[in-house]
């Protein structure tokens, strides 16, 4: 019928008109749209921190964090990861080299960084580090 043509165009046009409002809205907040790369770890530190670098120095440690599992036979067993900690703020960074030591107790929160080198045989190699904002010392 007539009308069921008018509503049939009615309903293209406003589906054109919001794509058309959906795409200005994206081209306008393209630029400041808010993203999350947040991660809380908490384990033992692997080994005593390192200082690498003079003109961008950088403080690295390994991170220990566990997961424990239980087998249906009542096993338990438990799995270790390592994390590379990267430390660039300079108050914390100075921190972290001065008093953190192998073994202790904290929290890490930062972001994950993903990165890309060849090795000494010329292979590309994937690394994960944590570049840490702020770290909890425990005792």
């Amino acid at each position: 019928s007539f009308f069921q043509v008018i509503l049939q165009v009615r309903n293209q046009v406003a589906r054109l008109n919001n794509v058309r409002y959906f795409t200005q809205e994206m081209n306008e907040t393209a630029n400041i749209e808010k993203c999350v790369n947040n991660v809380t770890l908490l384990g033992r530190v692997g080994a005593d921190p390192q200082k690498r670098g003079s003109e961008h120095p950088v403080v690295l440690f390994s991170l220990a964090t566990h997961t424990n599992y239980k087998y249906e036979s009542g096993e338990f067993m438990q799995r270790t990861d390592w994390h590379k900690i990267c430390i660039f703020k300079p108050n914390l960074r100075e921190s972290v080299y001065k008093y953190l030591k192998k073994g202790q107790r904290v929290m890490v929160n930062g972001r994950i960084s993903y990165s890309e080198f060849k090795d000494a045989e010329g292979k590309n190699v994937l690394a994960t580090s944590i570049i840490a904002d702020d770290i909890i010392f425990f005792q």
